[in-house]
């Protein structure tokens, strides 16, 4: 039972992660695409449209300059609801698991608890010449 349990755990985390890969995917296709949309556009309301200008497509050029703004107000609308899908749909570990950062943070050492170091010399661990006593302390 604990077996099964374990490999249902495994494939729903592997079925979280193919779809987040989706969702970035999407996001990625549409930020190449409003990327696109958005070189055609001119600033100044010519665009694409301003490269077929004669005098009878007025409505035509009108009609591509609406699609193009429709299309870019569009694809960030969906650009940004896909992002918090993708933010929603990130793997997530067991609870088990810790950060790195949460295992340095409870293996620090308190630099209160650092022992002192001794501020006296130690006596010295050579012999003394002979003939000359040591000074009493």
């Amino acid at each position: 039972m604990h077996l099964k349990l374990k490999w249902l755990k495994s494939l729903l985390k592997h079925k979280q992660m193919g779809i987040y890969i989706f969702v970035s995917v999407l996001v990625i296709i549409a930020c190449v695409l409003q990327i696109l949309i958005v070189l055609v556009q001119n600033s100044k309301g010519g665009g694409l449209a301003a490269n077929f200008t004669s005098a009878g497509q007025s409505m035509g050029i009108r009609k591509t300059a609406d699609f193009l703004e429709k299309s870019t107000w569009t694809l960030a609308g969906a650009i940004l609801i896909l992002c918090v899908v993708a933010t929603a749909t990130i793997p997530r570990g067991s609870t088990t698991e810790h950060s790195r950062i949460e295992n340095q943070i409870r293996n620090t050492v308190d630099p209160n608890a650092i022992p002192t170091l001794p501020t006296a010399v130690p006596p010295s661990s050579t012999p003394q010449p002979t003939g000359q006593e040591q000074p009493n302390k």
